[in-house]
C-alpha cells in the first residue's frame, strides 16, 4: 500500500492568491485563421483576463487586419483589447492616424514597440524620418492624443540591440517617463532570469508592473528559432545542461503531436507553476492563437471560467 504523503512534502501553493491573466493573439491572413483565432478567443474569453493584445505589423494590409480584429473584440465581447503598435514602415502622420482610429473605435490601451526591421529580426534597423525613431518617442506621441494605457516590451535577458544590461534598463526607464504604464517581457525560459531582470530595474527605480510573457511551445523548432533571433535563450531551470534541456523534452516527437502536446502543457505548467511560488501573480500568454495549452495552463494557476463572462 502506498503511504500516505505528508503535508510537508507537498509542493508549496499559495491558497487563494489572485492570479490575473492577458492573452497575446495575431491577425489572422485567411478565413480559416481568422475562425481558429475567435475559436480561441470564444475558449479564453470566460477565464477573464485583464486585456488582450493583438499583434501590428508593417504595411497596409497587417495595420488594417489588426485594427479590424480589435474594433471586432471591442464590438462583440467584454475584453478589454490592446493594440499593438510600431514605429515601423510609417510616418508620424500615418501613426497618428490609427491612434486616433482606436480612440474612436473604444480602445483605450497600446502595446507601443519600435518594431523589427522590414528586412527582418537581426537586420540593422533604420528609422524612417518622417516617423518616430524609437518606442520612447512613439510612446510620447500617443499619450498626446488622449488617456491611453500603455504598455512596451521589456528584456530580460536584454534586447539584442543594446550594448549592455544598464543601457536597455536605460531605456526602458525613458519608455515610462514619456507614459508607458505597465512592460511586458519577451519570453523566457529559465525563471531566474526573470527574477535577476526583476531585482536590476527595481534597483533602478522602475516600478510599473513587469508581467512575464509565457510561450506554452506549440512548435519547438519554431519557438527555438524565434527564441534565438530575439536574444532568449532556450533552456530552463534545474538542469545540468541548460542549452539541452527543451531541446531533450520534445526529442522523437515530431511524429507524435499527441504527446507533444502533453509535454508542451508540461513544460508551460512547470514554467507558471514555479513563477506562482515564488510570488508572481500576474502572467502574460504569448497564445499563438490557440487556446488548449494556455487553457489549461491557466486552470492549474487558478484561474477558472466564469459561465457567461467574456462575450
Amino acid at each position: 500500500m502506498l503511504e500516505k504523503l505528508d503535508d510537508s512534502a507537498r509542493p508549496s501553493r499559495a491558497p487563494h492568491r489572485r492570479v490575473g491573466v492577458s492573452f497575446e493573439f495575431f491577425p489572422p491572413k485567411t478565413a480559416e485563421m481568422e475562425a481558429s483565432l475567435w475559436e480561441a478567443i470564444g475558449r479564453l474569453a470566460p477565464l477573464e483576463p485583464s486585456f488582450v493584445s493583438v499583434t501590428y505589423g508593417a504595411g497596409g494590409s497587417t495595420r488594417e487586419r489588426t485594427h479590424s480584429t480589435v474594433s471586432r473584440i471591442v464590438r462583440e465581447t467584454a475584453i478589454k483589447p490592446a493594440a499593438h503598435l510600431t514605429c515601423v514602415a510609417a510616418t508620424r502622420e500615418e501613426i497618428d492616424s490609427v491612434v486616433r482610429a482606436y480612440w474612436d473605435a473604444g480602445v483605450r490601451h497600446i502595446v507601443a514597440l519600435r518594431g523589427d526591421p522590414t528586412s527582418g529580426i537581426g537586420s540593422a534597423y533604420e528609422a524612417r524620418p518622417s516617423g518616430y525613431a524609437t518606442s520612447t518617442d512613439l510612446v510620447h506621441g500617443i499619450r498626446r492624443f488622449g488617456d491611453f494605457e500603455v504598455s512596451v516590451s521589456a528584456y530580460p535577458e536584454k534586447h539584442p540591440e543594446s550594448a549592455s544590461f544598464d543601457a536597455d534598463i536605460d531605456a526602458l526607464k525613458a519608455k515610462i517617463d514619456a507614459g508607458a504604464t505597465r512592460a511586458i517581457t519577451q519570453l523566457f525560459f529559465e525563471n531566474d532570469v526573470y527574477f535577476r531582470y526583476l531585482d536590476r530595474v527595481r534597483k533602478a527605480g522602475v516600478n510599473i508592473p513587469i508581467l512575464p510573457g509565457i510561450v506554452p511551445v506549440q512548435n519547438f523548432k519554431q519557438t527555438a528559432g524565434f527564441a534565438r533571433k530575439t536574444g532568449a535563450t532556450v533552456f530552463a531551470y534545474h538542469v545540468s545542461d541548460p542549452e539541452q534541456w527543451l531541446a531533450e523534452r520534445f526529442e522523437g516527437l515530431d511524429d507524435e503531436p499527441s504527446t507533444r502536446r502533453l509535454i508542451a502543457a508540461a513544460v508551460a505548467a512547470e514554467q507558471a507553476l514555479d513563477l506562482m511560488d515564488r510570488g508572481v501573480t500576474d502572467f502574460h500568454f504569448y497564445t499563438m492563437n490557440r487556446a488548449d495549452l494556455v487553457y489549461a495552463t491557466c486552470h492549474l494557476l487558478g484561474v477558472r471560467a466564469k459561465v457567461g463572462a467574456g462575450t
